[in-house]
């Protein structure tokens, strides 16, 4: 779905992403990990279009879509979640999913004034989906509460709704586990999984939590000083020599320690 070939970010001096080549495949949970610095949440930018290329291309189904901006990305499928949630905390949860997908109706001037019916089915037909998500993901009984009073693994599930909201094709999850209790990452999970096999999501997933990344993610792909540096199962990585040395710089003998 995804391929990524040579991409290039500097800024200034400094190259954060330095010629990463990879591809995410139709269907797959794909983790991306890495130390820190490593240009994981560059190369989403990049991706998403937050962020400009300096070099390299970026290609979705066949289409180049190199620095098309995110609202451009959102209309072709591919959204991007962020570590830190982006809620409208005054509003309800119900209605931060209401909001989400574009073009509404009651957008229009011309439709406040003659397409009132229009606009009250399509509201009736966006909380039914919004009560829908809330339900999926279970956390319907939030759906009225403040989503500035959320937790922040519920916030991350809201984040995840968000996406359920339009027809994704493809998300990017940046540290969706930041700050988030076990019991609420297990929920997250599962909702990932279940979004991948049954509604066809493929999803591409920056995490620290091996353990979480194990079960989650196949393949894995490790970044390190702005390159990819490795790729495959959960298991090979955390077996391999030079991925060990990018995260502890001490070698296998220390190897048990990758996923701690």
């Amino acid at each position: 779905m995804i391929q990524v070939e040579n991409l290039h970010k500097k800024f200034g001096g400094f190259s954060a992403v330095d010629g990463a080549s990879l591809t995410i495949e139709t269907g797959s949970i794909t983790g991306l990990i890495g130390p820190n610095g490593a240009g994981k949440s560059t190369l989403f930018n990049v991706i998403a279009g937050v962020h400009q290329p300096t070099s390299g291309r970026v290609i979705m189904d066949g289409e180049d879509i190199t620095g098309l901006p995110p609202h451009a990305l959102f209309h072709k499928g591919l959204l991007r979640t962020f570590q830190l949630a982006h809620e409208f905390s005054t509003m309800t949860v119900r209605e931060n999913l209401m909001m989400v997908p574009a073009s509404q109706a009651g957008e229009s001037i011309i439709n406040t004034w003659f397409g009132r019916g229009r606009i009250r089915d399509e509201e009736r037909a966006l909380r039914a989906k919004a009560d829908e998500v809330l339900e999926f993901l279970t956390i319907d009984h939030l759906s009225d509460e403040k989503a500035g009073n959320l937790s922040g693994g519920q916030k991350k599930l809201l984040e995840l709704g968000r996406t359920m909201m339009v027809d994704a094709k493809i998300v990017f999850l940046d540290e969706v586990g930041a700050g988030v209790n076990r019991t609420l990452l297990m929920t997250i999970a599962d909702a990932i999984t279940r979004l991948n096999k049954e509604r066809g999501y493929t999803f591409c997933v920056i995490e620290h939590d091996m353990d979480f990344i194990g079960k989650l993610c196949d393949p894995v792909i490790v970044m390190a000083e702005g390159k990819v540096l490795a790729q495959g199962s959960a298991d090979s990585i955390m077996q391999n020599e030079a991925v060990i040395e990018a995260y502890l710089g001490r070698g296998l003998k220390n190897k048990e320690m990758i996923g701690a």
